[in-house]
């Protein structure tokens, strides 16, 4: 039984069962059972509106109070556009002054034989020791999607974030972020804000990161030339540097080593051939090797103008934080994402990267006949992510490898002196 209570889907019964579907796996997770679903059980124990509808949920809000579910809609993420904008503001004061019943009429309600069973929000409240209320951001359904929890205090204010790793790889990713804000909360960024680690646990197999909210929800302000740049070359030196031949580098050898653990995939043979031919034409180039954040995306950051009027960049999701890695990693990330987010050709987005990859990489120290090798070396390392995370059987846009990366890849390996 569907766990949404709404009026027929416009899309088609198939499409609609398989978002119900998600829908009700992430709320199995956050309310086990004895929680229900389906009404069953004297005690309420949460109430979510569906947003925008139960045909393509999004985010559920808490009911219980006006003032926190609008806050929870207005501060869990910036909209694209000003169309989504206007959506939102719609939404938000709907929420506040009670007229929402017109506009949201799906929502989802949680019983349990007592008010008092477990659940993420009674867990959340122990582990943090104060009253609070969650909405829930509902993802696709990908390998490397967790559910995401906006924490918000009974006056609505958004004082955290928390993540559940609740399969091999999440839970993975969840204690990679947690160890890497950890890391970070011991060094003086100046140029970045990072979120500080609440509480991190476990509860019932799953792992969860608290962390504390940056203020997204800040007016955004035009990203300065350079500013970019220096907050990236920061974080690269966050661990200390070090200079070595490729061939005889640290992160040559981790490298092979993740290589070799996907020799049975057929896009992982064809990056170990590429890597070792890389290796063997231009092992001996020096490289300087610093931290990257992992995954240094437009959405993964926001340039916002601050209450004394002071801009601030705040950067999130480090669950891909990695020292020891080529200088200019973060910057070539960065480049490829934007692209590939707003270009319908991704295999173009890639062949222009490494054309571009002198240019991005001036600023980060790299010798010439270096940065060539760098941009590879960034394409192999993010292809074998995508092979290990099994991104093409998850589904991603970019996950099959063959239509865009790779052929690039291999080309220009081959090319190589």
């Amino acid at each position: 039984m569907s766990p949404v209570t709404t009026a027929p889907p416009a899309l088609t019964v198939a499409d609609a069962r398989l978002r119900h579907e998600y829908l009700a796996e992430v709320l199995d997770v956050l309310y086990p059972a004895p929680c229900s679903l389906t009404g069953e059980g004297a005690g309420r124990v949460a109430e979510y509106l569906v947003i925008p509808h139960a045909r393509k949920p999004k985010l559920l809000v808490p009911t219980g109070s006006a003032r926190v579910a609008a806050a929870a809609v207005r501060r869990f993420a910036e909209p694209q556009g000003r169309l989504a904008r206007l959506k939102r503001e719609a939404v938000v004061a709907a929420l506040r002054t009670g007229t929402w019943p017109a506009l949201l009429r799906d929502r989802v309600r949680i019983h349990a034989p007592t008010s008092a069973a477990d659940s993420i929000d009674s867990y959340l409240r122990t582990a943090l020791g104060t009253q609070l209320s969650i909405s829930v951001h509902i993802g696709p359904a990908r390998a490397n999607r967790k559910p995401v929890l906006q924490l918000l205090s009974p006056t609505g204010g958004t004082f955290g974030f928390a993540k559940l790793g609740t399969g091999p790889l999440t839970r993975r990713l969840v204690r990679a972020e947690t160890a890497a804000l950890t890391a970070l909360s011991h060094i003086d960024l100046r140029g970045v804000s990072v979120p500080r680690v609440l509480h991190s646990g476990q509860w019932r197999g799953h792992q969860i990161l608290v962390q504390s909210a940056l203020p997204v929800w800040h007016p955004r302000a035009e990203l300065p030339a350079g500013t970019l740049t220096a907050a990236m070359l920061e974080v690269a030196r966050a661990c200390g540097t070090t200079k070595g031949w490729l061939a005889t580098s640290p992160y040559w050898a981790d490298l092979r080593n993740r290589l070799g653990q996907l020799i049975h995939h057929p896009d992982g043979a064809q990056l170990n051939d590429a890597a070792r031919q890389l290796v063997e034409r231009c092992g001996d180039v020096g490289l300087t090797y610093g931290a990257w954040h992992g995954d240094w995306a437009p959405w993964n950051m926001a340039h916002v103008v601050q209450p004394g009027g002071e801009t601030r960049l705040l950067v999130w999701d480090w669950e891909r934080f990695t020292p020891g890695v080529p200088m200019g990693f973060d910057a070539l990330h960065h480049e490829l994402q934007r692209r590939v987010q707003h270009e319908p050709d991704a295999r173009a987005c890639v062949a222009d990267l490494v054309a571009q990859a002198p240019t991005l990489l001036d600023p980060f120290d790299v010798v010439p006949d270096g940065r060539d090798v760098t941009a590879l070396l960034y394409l192999i390392d993010l292809a074998a992510r995508y092979v290990a995370d099994r991104q093409a059987e998850a589904g991603a846009r970019l996950g099959v490898l063959g239509t865009w990366l790779l052929p690039v890849l291999l080309e220009r390996v081959r090319r190589l002196s």
